[in-house]
């Protein structure tokens, strides 16, 4: 089975590092329908930076488990700050559900 850890890199010299995607998708608690989303992960690092393929099969394991956006949101700021050895006020997690049922929710988890 594919390890779906966060994975990191020694930081180059960044001060900003701003990742998106819209492969994101978790199913919603209340009728266990798939709900699709866009994030975007936003930090500052300090000695790493987080490695793009392990944020994509992290983010694909979601796929099975029922989670509220808003949830979600802070479980992987919370996530990423632990795997980047940052406080979770270094990071900014916005999550963007594509509309369903004609809502579309933002949730942001930042400090």
């Amino acid at each position: 089975k594919d390890y779906a850890g966060l994975e990191t890199f020694e930081n180059p010299g960044v001060t900003r590092v701003e990742m998106t995607s819209d492969e994101l998708v978790a199913l919603g608690p209340v009728n266990e329908q798939p709900d699709m989303y866009t994030i975007t992960i936003e930090y500052a690092p300090d000695r790493l930076c987080l490695e793009s393929k392990s944020l994509k099969l992290y983010l694909m394991r979601y796929r099975n488990e029922e989670v509220f956006c808003e949830a979600l949101a802070v479980k992987i700021r919370d996530d990423v700050a632990e795997a980047l050895s940052i406080d979770a006020s270094a990071v900014r997690v916005e999550l963007t559900q594509k509309a369903r049922g004609g809502i579309t929710i933002t949730a942001t988890a930042a400090n």
